[in-house]
């Protein structure tokens, strides 16, 4: 899953350095994991994932990365920080080489599924039962089941919901409107609001991943009730039968209807935010993590939107649609986190420097951190008390969001393999294109499963 996307979560260096792609080698810092002196200095290659439009980014500079230099002087981090597609391409190069950093961001399944099927991740499980970590995180972070090739590679930073559907209150009051609670009454909405200058609805797709992770992985859900990818895997359904077609044609008539206008294929994920900000229109669709692109800059003082104009801006899911077996439903998976190299030495000096590094980014104070900043609303971590954080308006809107869906079903990226979601997301492009019915893409979808069964 390009997600994400939730993706937002650990943020490093300056805006140059991420824009380029460069590395960038600091001095790591801190008592040794046994305690003590060191007796020599261990470099960790590390590979992050850096979002430029979350608010407080260039932040985790030293919120995150100089306290870790600070308290550990015998660590030596060389870091790459990329996003997005030069991310991914990054991590397949350096999988294909046998080149893996020792320290990096991954998904739990998804877009890091060569990492898992090839165990190029360390098992961290060992590593958790040694230092007694097991109680302080929620069961699911460390559950084998929730991971590709069925074991613990990254510490979760988080729970995700990779759909979040922002209404801008002001916008619908300036149009007489108020929030659809059903998808017909969203499509009454969009003679409205285009009669008043604005999109119904807005999306990066641009990026193919964000409609397969934002919208459809809820759309499959509703029109295939919960445990639809399951029967898939399992060959007791098909892409191909009416449930997953029912959920392409849908998307068809989002673009038919007018609510997902064609103008969002070309606007890519950067760009997004600003529109909805500047009130361009009534609704986002993205992942829960995009409420970090709107709060304040803890640097600047600034804010996409304000604190006061958060207050206009309600969270929940996408309307009920008319026809679906479930609603009231969202797509969800676990967070992001950091994984060591699988090939480290157990009991070596370098693991025990990875390992440090690896329970920093993901411990409590980053994860405090990283809620009071926006970059992750549901952490991992059950010592992080965010009911207790002086939070802004969104922030306080997505913690919130379990309670607008009782069900949540998977994230397709996070379920199936590379090969089979990538036609599928080009598919999903195609069909709001036109070049391609939803015929043609679940076709092209279940041919691409076939085809990755037949070769596993």
């Amino acid at each position: 899953m390009k997600k994400f996307v939730l993706a937002c979560l650990i943020l490093t260096t300056a805006i140059a350095l991420a824009l380029t792609g460069c590395q960038k080698k600091e001095t790591a810092a801190a008592t040794p994991a046994g305690g003590g002196q060191a007796s020599s200095t261990v470099t960790l290659k590390v590979l992050n994932y850096f979002d430029m439009t979350s608010a407080n980014s260039v932040a985790a500079e030293t919120e995150v990365w100089q306290k870790f230099k600070d308290a550990h002087p015998n660590i030596i981090i060389e870091r790459e920080d990329l996003f997005n597609d030069p991310f991914h391409n990054k991590v397949e190069a350096y999988a294909a080489s046998g080149n893996l950093p020792d320290v990096m961001y991954a998904w739990p399944s998804g877009r890091s599924t060569t990492l898992y099927s090839n165990r190029l991740l360390k098992d961290l499980t060992p590593l958790v039962q040694k230092d007694g970590l097991s109680a302080s995180y929620h069961p699911l972070a460390l559950t084998p089941a929730q991971f590709a090739n069925n074991y613990v590679g990254i510490m979760s930073l988080g729970l995700t919901s990779s759909h979040a559907f922002y209404i801008n209150k002001a916008v619908l009051d300036d149009a007489g409107l108020t929030p659809a609670k059903t998808y017909a009454e969203l499509v009454a909405q969009v003679p409205t609001l285009k009669a008043k200058g604005y999109e119904t609805v807005l999306m990066a797709n641009q990026d193919t991943w964000v409609m397969q992770s934002c919208l459809f992985s809820l759309i499959a859900g509703r029109f295939g009730g919960e445990g639809w990818d399951q029967k898939i895997l399992s060959g007791q359904a098909k892409f191909t039968d009416p449930d997953f077609l029912n959920a392409l044609q849908f998307v068809k008539r989002m673009y038919d209807d007018g609510v997902l206008s064609r103008s969002t294929l070309t606007t890519d994920y950067g760009t997004v935010v600003s529109l909805f900000a500047s009130k361009r229109g009534a609704y986002l669709i993205d992942g829960d993590w995009r409420v970090g692109a709107f709060i304040t800059d803890q640097s600047t003082g600034e804010a996409l939107i304000s604190p006061a104009d958060q207050e206009n801006i309600l969270i929940t899911v996408f309307p009920d649609i008319e026809g679906a077996k479930l609603n009231k439903s969202t797509s969800g998976i676990l967070g992001t986190g950091w994984g060591v190299r699988a090939d480290i030495p157990a009991g070596s000096a370098q693991e025990a420097a990875a390992w440090e590094l690896v329970k920093w980014l993901a411990g409590k104070e980053v994860q405090l951190w990283q809620v009071q900043t926006g970059g992750i609303s549901t952490p991992s971590r059950l010592d992080v008390d965010v009911s207790s954080l002086p939070l802004e308006a969104m922030q306080k809107a997505i913690t919130k969001l379990t309670q607008e869906y009782s069900v949540s079903t998977p994230v397709i990226d996070g379920v199936f393999a590379g090969a089979v979601y990538t036609p599928l997301n080009d598919g999903l492009q195609a069909i709001g294109m036109g070049s391609q019915t939803p015929e043609q893409v679940a076709k092209a979808t279940q041919d691409a499963f076939d085809a990755w069964k037949a070769s596993n």
